[in-house]
């Protein structure tokens, strides 16, 4: 099995910073893309950013130029640096994983989320 860990989320003033973590660990053969999400109160989750193996980013319109997406490829960990944050990033971010893992002799691709981390920003 493949686990994904968390941290880096709590409470900050609108205009602050966090930074977040999540790592992989598990019978992991290899990551594909990885990637941010978030879910506020009474909304759907919605993706934040997600990156590639090779470094490729993406970012939802509403984060652009204030998040960056990052990750370490030898500790299968990913990074969220979130800056200007508004209290509209209220949410708890969740991140996933595209991984490639063993079972046995074989390998399977399946997605994996973390359990979450909430961030909450005041105003």
């Amino acid at each position: 099995q493949v686990q994904l860990v968390e941290s880096g989320g709590g409470l900050v003033q609108a205009g602050g910073s966090l930074r977040l973590s999540c790592a992989a660990s598990g019978s992991i053969f290899r990551i594909n893309s990885m990637g941010w999400y978030r879910q506020a109160p009474g909304k759907e989750r919605e993706l934040v950013a997600t990156i590639t193996s090779d470094g490729s980013t993406n970012y939802a319109d509403s984060v652009k130029g204030r998040f960056t997406i990052s990750r370490d490829n030898a500790k299968n960990t990913v990074y969220l640096e979130m800056n200007s944050l508004k209290p509209e990033d209220t949410a708890v971010y969740y991140c996933l994983s595209d991984t490639l893992r063993w079972v046995g002799a074989s390998r399977y691709r399946d997605d994996y989320w973390g359990q979450g981390t909430q961030v909450t920003v005041s105003s």
